[in-house]
């Protein structure tokens, strides 16, 4: 092995197995990345009836809708129970012929170096590494230099950036009624056309950025058809720098069309990505030798027919080098990506075309620790909640190496690609988006000693007294509480609805009869009975309620409460007399009885200054009893705990 060939690691969550399973993963990376550089994985899912090998055929077709252009199949990932390096052999030879299938046999693939990877479930030794030079090697070589990026999402949209493009298909099927057949004949056809047309020369394709930092963006770049270049392999195509400027479109990089520079304070992911818009156009006129009427031709049916209506709404996202060329963004991944997801949705079609017409649309998701984002084709005949749906995600999460309990690609939580201001606030900002989040973070220790802290699983906004100019101080603070939870449920992608305001909270109640009319636009408190009514009515959300008759009773509860925090993970209201506020964990010491409770205080009236609102203990541990005997909660007080239970979906 060379003494340079190393191994670049950006995925280091999901260079996991799965549940301890013997199994396969396919490798995942992009042209756009050092050779040998590991973006994601993602699980085989498909194998032979005969045999375990993979079915290559089934896992092509999935991952050609699933994976964007601009990710290729990069090696493979073998979890077994035996040191076989012959495995790690066989699956970079299945990861070949994979990669085969989905560049359609385009390319010099022969002589790429692929990636195979082993683990040992009895020996629980490390990950290694080999490499394999061509499809003619026969044998693979140990690689013993192993990088794991630190900042893999800096790493990923410092080099690259999204084009999208959506494109509206709508053509007629005719067919004999007497010879259905013809009609699959015909509509494959008809879809091979329409495939071809985007190639044609006289297409034209607008490119143009999406997000601008003022009125005098880049202008938009108008690329022809017959200007294209189909034929260069992308791993050949040169890269540009990314001020390179010219009217040559050959000369204009991705870059041109990005933001030059961005906000310290925005997070590198797929969200705030810089993001080219393509659009095609046709044009039937161009460089016409006269001007001539349009000719409408009639072919009558020879015999009693059939009219079909057939529409597409095609929808890909790619991934490109800032440094390439826009026209070869255009030609190898625009192109080649609306040709295959008008053939994957072609096939989908195919088995229903004369008896059901399926609705299909692709969906875009970035899910928690996937590095890019995936595309996913939905069939909108069915709800969201209908069993086909549910286990067309459950494939989803387990390719993907996704919990089963979160709803991480329901489409209300598709990826946000909406116009950006150079502020990076979206022009249409969503309530609650601006809050601060997660305030408990790095708060000094509680005191207990020995204990065993259990606390809130994922991110939460704090909400308080006065926020957007509303003044709710002295009778609010459940709202708050009620709001910091529903911001809880936004955040870990079980709803996509906007954090209600008071008065939302308060005809919600109305709604389903707990109040009179009346009490909309009222100061009066709720409770935690009303906010299991809101929770159960916004969002379908069970609670637990735990009474205490006094104060001096919710420590010995402190046991049951890590248990919610462990295996539920979601924030708790305490309602106490008048006053509520909200349980972020426990730290409890199980010998000695000793505990403490993380409080996030509503009642908090200034701005939103994390050093000044941790400082003045708005959000920190209260102790059981504190060092002077006093206790957070006051033994002459009736508590109740609301505790909203995780939605088990997917």
């Amino acid at each position: 092995m060379e003494e340079n060939t190393s191994v670049r690691v950006l995925c280091t969550k999901l260079l996991l197995p799965h549940k301890n399973e013997p199994g396969l993963q396919w490798l995942i990376g992009s042209p756009f990345f050092p050779p040998l550089t590991i973006i994601s994985t993602v699980r085989c899912i498909h194998t032979l009836s005969s045999s375990d090998a993979p079915d290559l055929l089934k896992e092509s077709e999935d991952l050609r809708a699933l994976l964007l252009k601009g990710f290729d199949v990069i090696g493979a990932f073998v979890i077994g129970k035996s040191d076989s390096e012959s495995k790690v052999r066989e699956a970079i030879d299945a990861a070949r012929r994979l990669r085969k299938l989905l560049s359609n046999g385009g390319g010099d693939l022969e002589n790429k170096e692929m990636i195979g990877a082993y683990v040992d479930l009895n020996s629980k030794t490390a990950i290694r590494f080999f490499v394999s030079k061509s499809a003619s090697s026969t044998s693979v070589e140990p690689v013993n230099s192993v990088v794991y990026e630190d900042k893999p999402e800096k790493f990923v949209w410092e080099t690259g950036c999204l084009l999208r493009c959506e494109v509206p298909i709508r053509f007629p099927v005719c067919f004999p009624v007497n010879s259905p057949i013809d009609a699959e004949k015909i509509y494959w056809r008809a879809t091979e056309a329409v495939a071809a047309k985007l190639r044609d020369p006289q297409v034209v394709y607008m490119v143009e950025t999406i997000r601008k930092t003022s009125a005098e963006g880049p202008k938009p770049l108008i690329l022809r058809g017959a200007e294209l270049d189909f034929q260069t392999d992308v791993s050949n195509i040169k890269l540009l720098g990314k001020d390179a400027q010219g009217s040559n479109p050959k000369c204009i990089p991705c870059a041109h069309f990005c933001l030059k520079s961005k906000p310290d304070s925005q997070k590198f992911s797929a969200e705030n990505a810089d993001t080219i818009q393509v659009s095609v156009l046709l044009n039937n006129s161009e460089k016409s030798l006269k001007s001539i009427a349009p000719v409408a031709e009639y072919v009558p049916a020879l015999e009693e027919a059939r009219l079909l209506v057939v529409s597409f709404k095609l929808e890909v996202l790619c991934y490109a080098a800032k440094d390439i060329p826009v026209m070869y963004a255009v030609s190898k991944l625009i192109i080649p990506g609306l040709v295959d997801q008008l053939n994957s949705m072609k096939n989908l079609i195919l088995p229903n075309l004369l008896t059901e017409h399926p609705q299909l649309r692709p969906y875009h998701f970035n899910p928690p620790g996937v590095l890019h984002p995936i595309t996913v084709i939905y069939e909108l005949n069915y709800g969201e909640t209908e069993m086909k749906q549910v286990e067309i995600r459950k494939s989803l999460h387990l390719r993907l190496g996704l919990p089963f309990d979160r709803p991480l690609l329901r489409i209300a939580n598709v990826l946000d690609l909406s116009t950006t201001n150079v502020s990076g606030r979206s022009d249409s900002i969503r309530k609650g988006s601006t809050f601060l989040k997660d305030v408990h973070i790095g708060i000094p220790s509680s005191g207990v000693s020995g204990g065993s802290m259990s606390l809130v699983q994922g991110s939460y906004e704090y909400y308080h007294y006065l926020q957007d100019g509303f003044n709710d101080s002295g009778w609010g603070c459940a709202y708050r509480s009620l709001q910091t939870i529903i911001s809880w449920f936004r955040l870990q992608h079980y709803t996509s609805i906007d954090v209600p305001s008071h008065r939302e909270i308060q005809q919600s109640l109305v709604e389903i009869g707990d109040k009179d009319p009346s009490f909309i636009g009222s100061r009066e408190w709720i409770g935690a009975i009303e906010l299991s009514f809101v929770l159960d009515k916004l969002l379908g959300v069970s609670c637990k309620v735990m009474n205490f008759r006094s104060g001096a009773e919710v420590p010995e509860k402190c046991r049951e409460l890590a248990l919610h925090f462990e295996n539920q993970g979601t924030p708790i209201m305490i309602g106490g007399g008048v006053l509520a506020y909200t349980l972020l964990g426990v730290d409890y010491n199980e010998a000695s009885g000793d505990c403490a409770f993380l409080i996030l205080d509503p009642h908090y009236t200034g701005n939103d200054d994390l050093k000044k609102i941790v400082n003045g203990g708005w959000c920190g541990w209260k102790k059981s009893v504190d060092s002077k005997g006093k206790s957070f909660f006051l033994h002459d007080k009736f508590y109740n705990l609301l505790l909203p239970q995780r939605p088990n979906m997917v």
